[in-house]
């Protein structure tokens, strides 16, 4: 399959990487750096991808690992197979294909929203496959009205520059130009159909298919929560919700944080997860 004519983003500026993961599907990725696996599992908001999340993020974790980042199935520049299906478990099968195709055994997983709930599934289905987990604002909580807000965005500059102002207490980390990046992504060909399909197979999963938290308390592997004490996506009570089940799982709030905290505390974040990764480097 030939891949795209995409390099460089000129906003988030990380290059670009693109794997056969099935056939007719088309994996975009960027990996980064040596050393042990770190994989991040990006949200589900408007024009997202692994950049649109990650762009303050890898780069000063690849220093020590290696860090990959996959557009999930349905969301990016990731071609699905035109009878691709989505929701969580297909998600958590994607990310399994990456990382055959990578060669990688076992990983640490780093989920934003959504992404810390296919973590999760993933760490009940695939457990042989995860060293630990950091997870933020954990996805698959009972639907909020932000969350509603969210699924159905309106697809104007306007639109997402609203969207994203709820992600943080600081809307001057809402740029222009990230504005702008999310917007052009949103409208890209095809976008807005995938991003229906995507949402709707999320919001029946957090009804019928939700994450089995009790099971959680055999996932033996160590666990960092992260959760902004402002988030009105998913609240904080979501993280405690885990933290009380998972046998390993450290729990940190950042206090005038939403539920951006990979980018609204950026080098906060890098450097507790560096410190944390470093801490269970034995497993």
């Amino acid at each position: 399959m030939d891949t795209p004519d995409y390099t460089t983003d000129p906003y988030f500026g990380l290059a670009d990487s693109w794997a056969e993961t099935a056939p007719g599907e088309l994996t975009h990725y960027h990996d980064l750096g040596e050393g042990t696996p770190v994989t991040f599992l990006h949200g589900s908001g408007a024009g997202v991808s692994a950049a649109a999340n990650w762009w303050l993020n890898l780069s000063d974790l690849a220093r020590e690992h290696r860090t990959v980042a996959l557009d999930l199935l349905g969301f990016g520049q990731t071609r699905p197979a035109p009878d691709a299906a989505y929701g969580i478990d297909a998600w958590v099968r994607h990310t399994v294909r990456l990382l055959d195709t990578l060669g990688i055994e076992r990983t640490w997983l780093v989920g934003n929203s959504l992404g810390g709930w296919v973590a999760f599934q993933m760490a009940l289905t695939h457990p042989e496959r995860i060293l630990g987990i950091v997870s933020m604002g954990t996805g698959g909580a009972p639907r909020t009205a932000a969350l509603a807000r969210h699924a159905r965005p309106e697809v104007t500059e306007a639109g997402i520059r609203k969207v994203l102002n709820e992600f943080v207490t600081e809307p001057s980390l809402v740029t222009d130009d990230l504005v702008a990046a999310r917007y052009t992504a949103a409208r890209a060909p095809g976008a807005e159909e995938r991003f229906a399909r995507v949402i709707e197979a999320r919001d029946h999963d957090r009804v019928h298919h939700p994450l089995d938290i009790e099971a959680l308390r055999g996932f033996d592997r160590p666990v960092l929560l992260v959760h902004g004490r402002d988030d009105t996506v998913i609240p904080v009570s979501r993280s405690l919700q885990l933290a009380e089940v998972l046998p390993r799982a450290d729990l940190h709030l950042y206090s005038r944080c939403g539920h951006w905290s990979q980018v609204e505390k950026a080098p906060q974040f890098n450097a507790l997860v560096a410190q944390f990764l470093r801490l269970h480097s034995g497993g």
